[in-house]
């Protein structure tokens, strides 16, 4: 059987060694609550705050500013409902993009059925947004601006300096998506004006189950789960000490060695775009051709579904996703595809590959080779 070959980073992460010999202690005789007061859980406590300050180091926060959580989910969730329901008394107006992951998408149809506005702006065929459109979008009673700082789909980075510069400037709070962003690209959030951010531990090699919620300081973050006091009173819950452990180690080795893997990664999704493009007929590169996250390349190729290309290169070892769901025997174009107006003659066809720094050049051939072959295969028939 072939190696398995794996490009779908930005679906998950593979856990790396360093985190799982610090999370150990914690499965095992490290076992204390945090919020008890003998020795266990005082260690308990101490490990979990020293891991908040590891994490708002990583990313140029204060500890003070860092709420730990579920995940990227949860973390949208928590931003966008409370936020906007706190803020109510000013309006209850919000702009997002059409192309925010559904943990954002489906918080603000909640609020409409609660009787909040949604302003979805669009994108163009890069999926980046118009800031002149987000300019003309904002009104007195505007309270909220969600938008991602990188597309999972599409790879896509948003212009979040320009983003938050004007929310601000109209007294809005600026919420980013970056559970594709922390831990790819440099990320610090004193020189940028975000309020409130979202990230996930799994996508940076670190445990899942577990993420965090940046909070400015000054933002009135409203308590999202009720219950004990964990988290400053704003999160109720015994906390995942391990995880918390485990996230912090990844995120701290993640971005010890950005720059070195952010050039190798980069260097390599372009050798294998350029390939594709060259030698294959009826191919597509989807996003921005050059602000884009380091390891997507979402790719659409004429006259093949993608679950059918999936699953002959599965066959032979190599782990991607689709750019469009299948339901039913019906092929349904994603949001994010149709949101860029994506050909119809290509986004059937479309593949999301994304490569990590484990993936080596002789993985990318002989992926190429595999996608030459199927797509060749699936034409014919």
């Amino acid at each position: 059987m072939k190696k398995e070959i794996y490009l779908d980073h930005a679906a998950t992460t593979q856990m790396w060694p360093e985190v799982k010999v610090v999370m150990e202690p914690y499965l095992s005789d490290k076992y204390g609550n945090a919020s008890t007061s003998y020795d266990i859980g005082k260690e308990a406590k101490r490990a979990m705050e020293n891991a908040r300050r590891k994490i708002a180091d990583a990313i140029d926060a204060n500890p003070e500013e860092i709420y730990f959580t579920s995940g990227g989910s949860e973390s949208d969730n928590w931003a966008i409902k409370c936020l906007a329901g706190s803020r109510k008394k000013k309006g209850k107006h919000i702009i997002t993009s059409k192309i925010e992951h559904h943990a954002v998408l489906n918080s603000c149809e909640y609020l409409e059925s609660l009787g909040y506005e949604v302003t979805y702006l669009d994108v163009d065929e890069y999926g980046l947004i118009d800031i002149q459109n987000l300019k003309k979008a904002i009104r007195p009673d505007t309270t909220l601006i969600t938008i991602m700082y990188g597309n999972n789909e599409i790879g896509t980075i948003e212009p979040t300096q320009e983003i938050g510069n004007i929310a601000h400037q109209h007294n809005v709070i600026f919420h980013t998506d970056a559970v594709q962003a922390v831990g790819q690209i440099p990320m610090s959030v004193k020189y940028q004006p975000i309020d409130c951010l979202s990230a996930s531990g799994h996508k940076f090699h670190g445990p899942k189950g577990i993420g965090f919620l940046y909070a400015k300081d000054g933002v009135a973050l409203p308590s999202f789960i009720h219950g004990g006091g964990q988290e400053r009173g704003k999160r109720a819950g015994t906390e995942n000490v391990a995880g918390i452990v485990g996230m912090a180690e990844a995120l701290v080795l993640s971005t010890r060695r950005l720059r070195q893997s952010m050039r190798y990664v980069e260097s390599l999704r372009d050798y294998f775009v350029a390939r594709l493009m060259r030698e294959c007929d009826g191919v597509r590169y989807n996003g921005h051709p050059s602000r884009r996250l380091p390891g997507n390349a979402n790719v659409s190729f004429t006259g093949v579904e993608a679950s059918a290309l999936l699953v002959l290169l599965e066959e032979e070892g190599i782990r991607a996703s689709a750019g469009s769901a299948c339901n039913t025997g019906e092929t349904r174009v994603s949001h994010v595809l149709a949101a860029i107006d994506v050909p119809k003659e290509y986004a059937p066809g479309s593949i999301r590959f994304t490569l990590g720094a484990e993936n080596t050049k002789e993985e990318i051939d002989r992926t190429i080779q595999a996608v030459k072959n199927d797509i060749a295969l699936l034409r014919q028939v």
